[in-house]
């Protein structure tokens, strides 16, 4: 087989109608240890039994507050930690098996981290952290060299100027544009980007939000986009997964969401972002208090210590996924008919 053709992008085998990524029952549980002897002291719940889907061609936004398990389900969808329990579908196939390696898969799913400086070798030039993919997976030097540079202009660098240069000589935004063309080098068909932008200063940001949407575009890509940032989770995305304490909270098209939201801690969240408009300005914080311990989450509900709409009933019984008005699906008893909870809609007779 020719080992060039082999990194060439991989053919759709399931059709559009079939989701590029299927992440069902994904848990992700750290022990804890205390004592001499190192016995078990509980277990950190940071992810918690997710369960989501990617469709091909779409950019799916993960939002919530810091430690809810957003970098911690990237991890576990990229493959570069053991879940606890639960399994990563990767367009019909199961990830790990024999239906689709590690290798296999990882030619497919790359990722962009936060830390721009910190993902680059700084001993490597530009032009061979580019290449070092590629080389790895048995492309000629020559012609990984070669897809480096297309790759530097595709991200807006200069070949020539840039190729030879090392980390340190670059500025943060120039970095994330190495990041973003090292993840293209293998023609990956899904790209997570956890939190790309938050170290940038609002121009750069700008300028790099704008080049993933050109690329997506270009080379047929689909992401996973993580971000503390509603406004530009907002602008980059075509559906929404809002997570709280390692769990759903909410999920579905970004206008249904943004326009009604149907989870408290959802429009909690929209609710904190600031406004120039003197009239939607608040004088009190939309969520008070701080996430429940991870290790010892309460029972029912998760969000029921900070919500203002919570009953009796919202700590004794897990919510389930339901179907919403705006067309997302929430976890919030308020949303499920017949329900127990007084907002609840009323069972049809």
């Amino acid at each position: 087989m020719n080992v060039a053709a082999s990194l060439e992008p991989l053919p759709d085998i399931g059709g559009p109608a079939q989701p590029l990524l299927t992440v069902r029952g994904l848990t992700k549980h750290f022990p804890l240890k205390s004592g001499f002897f190192g016995r078990g002291a509980g277990v950190v719940q940071a992810v918690d039994g997710l369960d989501f889907e990617v469709r091909k061609g779409e950019t799916l936004g993960i939002v919530g507050e810091s430690g809810c398990g957003k970098s911690t389900t990237s991890r576990l969808v990229m493959a570069l930690m053991a879940p606890t329990a639960g399994e990563v579908v990767f367009d019909g196939r199961v990830v790990g098996g024999r239906e689709l390696p590690l290798k296999e898969y990882r030619r497919q799913v790359q990722m962009v981290f936060q830390d721009s400086y910190a993902s680059l070798n700084p001993r490597l030039t530009i032009e061979e952290s580019i290449a070092f993919s590629p080389e790895v997976h048995g492309l000629a030097r020559k012609d990984a060299r070669a897809r480096a540079r297309d790759l530097l202009a595709a991200v807006g660098l200069n070949p020539d100027g840039f190729a030879r240069r090392y980390p340190h000589e670059l500025s943060g935004g120039q970095r994330q544009r190495i990041n973003i063309a090292r993840a293209l080098a293998l023609r990956p068909r899904l790209v997570i980007l956890d939190e790309p932008v938050s170290a940038l200063d609002k121009s750069v940001e700008a300028q790099v939000l704008n080049l993933l949407q050109d690329l997506k575009a270009e080379f047929g890509l689909t992401f996973i986009f993580i971000s503390h940032d509603l406004n530009v989770v907002q602008y980059m995305s075509d559906r929404v997964l809002v997570m709280y304490l390692g769990k759903v909270a909410e999920v579905g098209p970004v206008e249904a969401i943004y326009a009604a939201a149907a989870h408290p801690y959802t429009a909690a969240l929209l609710a904190s972002r600031p406004s120039m408009d003197p009239d939607l300005r608040r004088t009190e914080p939309p969520l008070t208090g701080d996430p429940p311990n991870p290790i010892n989450p309460p029972a029912g509900c998760r969000f029921h210590t900070r919500c203002g709409f919570a009953e009796p009933l919202c700590s004794a019984t897990v919510p389930p996924l339901h179907a919403a008005p705006a067309g997302q699906q929430a976890a919030c008893l308020m949303v499920v008919p017949g329900s127990g909870h007084s907002h609840a809609p009323k069972v049809a007779a």
